[in-house]
């Protein structure tokens, strides 16, 4: 029977994970789920939550929550990495800090993606250094953001066969497919770039390339993504449908303007979201929570990219939501199918972080990209997707050159460092700025962003 391990256990995606686990339960053969989290607390009332859902599907496997994580990994098939050091309050205060110094708010992109990636690599890669040890053998797959760059400090520091993910290509093919009115399955999407920084450079439809008339319908464009995010013109003029995180570089004034209008950033209503959630979910039975972790799936959901795009509050959103277990895509479908190319013979396509190992020309070896991969039990290997539009190249170098600099900071602990990295950063790219920015998310961070000197 295989063990599944789940850093972070007490987030709010656990619950999706463990629902995709129940289901598959036939082809993994799970013995137990084991839910790591520091906060025992929250974890056992989402541990509530993932055991209704195991009853309700019938899958028989157990649940098991510890704040030891050498006992939660030990003897893992697959540990499954997805935390957020500092919780929800970290993030509200980073982008609170971002906006007052004239920037978007954002969790993965600017000066609080920076410094969540400040904080948060060397816990993970403390994390990691202990599965490495008891779990040896074990697929260490990382959710954690911002996902690219953690990816790259994994694969730099430890010896785990790490594969990062996101959800964000398939989400973007899959509204190609809605929109075009067919299968994803019967099309085909060549699609390359850094996480949170990828586009589809081509689309296929039962090997025909659409792409063309894609890009002319002007309507079709904008209904691709969550909110009004791109001028249709953009897309036209760069011949490229770009993933949803591209509004925070295309259109950063834009984003900013809207927070500054809405008056909050996203981090600050998920925060409240989350302290309402929790406070209603220890009043409640097994299957009252299981209704209103649902209920907040769908609040979420809905509220996604609205307050960036057009100033709309996460509170404000009532349109009517399919059952998020039952999404077509999501972190957890794509863990899923991970997952299930890892203990298969037949080879998956599914777009990943990995070594680019020669994919992406424009990139180094050993750099991580988002890109198309074969998968099976052997690994992911990446497929070849030559070089980027040079109107896309230079932003990709740039970004890279920020998540390796970055990484020599946290490891280092090195704050000249730090400011470098937001040097090369395109959305700052100002030294003095760089480190005001710096100075403001170091003195608000109770230990100074990872330590940093």
């Amino acid at each position: 029977m295989r063990k599944i391990t789940i850093i972070g256990g007490g987030g709010v995606r656990a619950p999706l994970l463990i629902h995709g686990l129940a289901q598959a339960q036939a082809l993994f053969g799970i013995g137990e789920v084991t839910l790591f989290d520091i906060d025992v607390e929250r974890t056992e009332t989402i541990a509530r939550i993932g055991r209704e859902i195991v009853r309700k599907l019938g899958a028989g496997f157990a649940i098991r929550v510890t704040s030891d994580l050498e006992d939660a990994a030990t003897g893992a098939d697959f540990v499954l990495s997805s935390i957020r050091v500092g919780g929800m309050k970290a993030r509200a205060r980073d982008e609170r800090l971002a906006i007052e110094h004239g920037l978007a708010g954002q969790e993965t992109t600017g000066p609080a993606g920076a410094a969540m990636a400040l904080r948060t690599l060397p816990v993970t890669l403390g994390q990691a250094k202990v599965v490495e040890a008891v779990a040896p053998d074990a697929w260490f797959i990382n959710f954690s953001n911002p996902a690219g760059l953690i990816t790259q400090a994994l694969t730099e520091h430890t010896r785990l066969k790490v594969i990062g993910i996101c959800d964000t290509p398939s989400e973007v093919f899959h509204k190609i497919a809605e929109a075009v009115g067919a299968p994803a399955s019967e099309m085909f999407f060549d699609y390359a770039g850094l996480n949170h920084l990828g586009w589809v450079r081509r689309v296929l439809l039962r090997g025909e390339d659409i792409t063309e008339r894609l890009l002319a319908d002007t309507e079709l464009l904008r209904g691709l993504y969550p909110a009004d995010l791109f001028d249709p013109a953009l897309i036209q003029t760069l011949k490229l449908i770009p993933t949803e995180y591209l509004f925070f570089y295309y259109s950063q004034r834009k984003a900013y303007r809207n927070q500054l209008k809405a008056g909050a950033s996203r981090g600050e209503e998920l925060e409240r979201m989350n302290v309402e959630l929790f406070a209603r979910l220890a009043q409640q039975t097994d299957a009252e929570a299981l209704a209103t972790y649902t209920d907040y799936l769908q609040q979420r959901n809905a509220s996604y990219m609205k307050l960036e795009a057009q100033a709309g509050s996460a509170f404000s959103q009532n349109a009517e939501q399919p059952d998020p277990f039952d999404a077509a895509t999501g972190y957890h479908k794509i863990a899923l199918d991970l997952m299930t190319g890892l203990v298969s013979e037949q080879s998956r396509e599914i777009v990943l972080n990995v070594r680019n190992r020669g994919a992406i020309e424009d990139l180094a070896y050993e750099d991580i990209v988002e890109v198309p991969c074969d998968v099976d039990r052997n690994g992911a290997k990446p497929r070849l997707t030559g070089r980027l539009p040079e109107s896309v190249r230079g932003l990709v170098t740039a970004v890279k050159a920020y998540e390796k600099t970055s990484i020599r900071a946290a490891m280092e602990q090195s704050r000249p460092l730090a400011q470098l990295a937001m040097l090369e950063y395109p959305i700052i790219g100002q030294w003095e700025w760089a480190g005001e920015i710096l100075e403001a998310l170091m003195a608000a961070d109770p230990n100074g962003l990872g330590g940093l000197k």
